[in-house]
């Protein structure tokens, strides 16, 4: 029998990137639907890994810009010998120590209200980014998810450039900075919706979770390279730290625009009749999905996506909305200023360079992507996403504890506690931000159409995004006073965050409830 070309007047429009055209060309055949589904991943977990590389650098740089941290001023030069090329000798005493040679920080940053500016730039970006979240997902559903990314990340890797630029160009304008962050801010804006979007075309419900879990590593990956790569880059000028993640952002979205294949129906996948009852996952010339399914995702395109109100009203939305809120607050306060809290801690007696420092905060990261991966795996396990999600946000409070109070004894037992502390505070962030968004976005309420995920994906991490500015935000005012009540301030976030699942954990809980009971025979029945 014929393709669906040829017993059907709808089209399948083909929208495959150019490099996928290329190799497919080159090859002689079209590429299967599970390698699809494996470059899907890969460029996705590219693009949003550099996302966060360039958005991990502004939190190395803070050192440098506000040198007000005791690791500053003075650097023992026993502990620290590999950091003689760029620090100045120092007697005191008996002691021999070594000056940090941009030691006069940066102005307007260096000043006594440094902290605050640097505050006001994190709920900037933060804040835009926020706003622009619920104009992206508008747009991406209605426009090739390929391009509108692409367009993100290029532009990402212009204002992280220009950033860096005030530092070759001697520019102290806190206006210039504070611009920069804006812009940035809403240009990433198109980043999250997109690629969860993108992978939520590609993979159904079944097991979401742990893949969206190990997927979403890209964010940990990101903070990890950015912080190790800024941290690197110090030493020849904080300008470097900027620059160098945005040529590396803007090269992955020239990947992205090479190479993302956006979903089975833009990349003109469709079949053969004869194999409509058991479709085969292959390429373009081979059979894959049904004509049923098919038809249903063009009537899609004449639906049209779903509207902003309409996806708030999906259930779950708000509660996942406003829990992502709080969630994002403890994750973000410690994406932006963990490396500067570790820096102005005494560890084991003794202070930490800027460079360790945010080498050190590395482990945070390397606790969420474990944390991701298991909040994704006991999710699909139990089949409850608000169980898993409340529950790992309940742990977040005695972790925070821990950290804040025991973290100081020696340097062993700071990098096991935070990585502890990493695993819970991001373990429900990466949940609710990918196989949630997914799950809502494609829910029964929509009567199968599916052109929402970017949508609702923007809902929930847009609110969630606010949360995010607001925590960076307070960290710059209370840390004057206390980094005690910085913590009181996460533990009470992460407490609301829980309790705000409560109505979803209680209907999961009587789903199973209902399932386990054994129903009663009617001996009426029995002849």
């Amino acid at each position: 029998m014929g393709s669906i070309h040829d017993t059907n007047p709808l089209e399948i429009k083909d929208e495959r990137a150019i490099g996928i055209r290329i190799i497919e060309n080159s090859k002689k055949k079209s590429l299967s639907y599970n390698t699809y589904q494996a470059i899907a991943l890969a460029v996705t977990f590219l693009s949003y890994a550099t996302y966060h590389v360039t958005r991990k650098t502004t939190s190395i740089v803070k050192s440098a810009l506000d040198p007000q941290s005791p690791s500053s001023s003075l650097v023992d030069l026993k502990s620290y010998p590999w950091q003689i090329n760029y620090l100045t000798s120092i007697s005191h005493g008996n002691n021999t120590f070594l000056g940090v040679t941009n030691n006069a920080g940066w102005a307007p940053f260096n000043r006594s209200n440094g902290k605050e500016l640097l505050g006001y730039l994190d709920v900037a970006f933060l804040a835009v980014y926020a706003a622009g979240m619920f104009f992206s997902g508008h747009i991406g559903d209605r426009m090739n998810l390929r391009v509108f990314l692409t367009i993100g990340m290029l532009g990402t890797g212009v204002f992280t450039a220009l950033f860096g630029f005030g530092y070759w160009f001697d520019i102290h304008n806190f206006y210039y900075y504070l611009a920069v962050q804006m812009f940035a801010g809403f240009v990433q804006s198109t980043g999250w919706p997109s690629v969860v979007a993108v992978v939520g075309n590609w993979f159904g419900k079944g097991g979401r979770g742990l893949i969206m879990g190990i997927w979403n590593a890209h964010t940990s990956v990101g903070n990890i390279v950015g912080s190790l790569m800024a941290s690197s880059l110090l030493k020849y000028g904080w300008g470097w730290s900027m620059f160098v993640p945005g040529v590396v952002v803007g090269f992955a979205g020239l990947v992205v625009f090479f190479f993302l294949p956006v979903s089975p129906v833009s990349c003109g996948m469709h079949i053969n009749e004869d194999d409509s009852d058991s479709p085969k996952k292959e390429g373009i010339s081979e059979p894959f999905v049904s004509y049923t399914d098919l038809v249903d995702e063009l009537d899609e395109e004449e639906q049209g996506a779903v509207g902003f109100i309409e996806a708030w009203k999906i259930p779950g939305v708000a509660n996942y909305a406003l829990c992502l809120f709080f969630a994002k607050l403890v994750a973000y306060t410690f994406l932006y200023w963990l490396p500067f809290y570790i820096s102005y801690t005494e560890i084991g007696g003794e202070y930490l360079s800027s460079e360790t420092a945010g080498n050190l905060s590395t482990f945070f990261d390397i606790g969420g992507v474990i944390g991701g991966i298991l909040a994704g795996f006991f999710s699909d396990k139990l089949n409850a996403r608000a169980i898993t999600a409340a529950s790992f946000t309940y742990f977040t409070i005695p972790a925070l504890y821990l950290y804040r109070n025991y973290g100081f004894i020696n340097l062993y037992l700071n990098i096991a506690l935070m990585f502890v502390a990493g695993m819970f505070v991001n373990g429900p962030y990466a949940l609710i931000t990918t196989a949630v968004s997914a799950d809502l976005g494609t829910h029964e309420s929509l009567k199968g159409n599916s052109r929402a995920l970017a949508t609702v994906t923007a809902i929930i991490d847009g609110t969630g995004s606010i949360g995010a500015a607001v925590g960076p935000l307070l960290t710059g005012y209370i840390s004057g006073i206390s980094w005690d009540a910085v913590f009181t301030m996460l533990m009470t976030a992460a407490l609301i965050a829980g309790l705000l699942l409560t109505k979803l954990v209680v209907d999961e809980i009587r789903t199973k409830i209902d399932k386990t009971r054994v129903p009663k025979v009617s001996m009426d029945h029995i002849v």
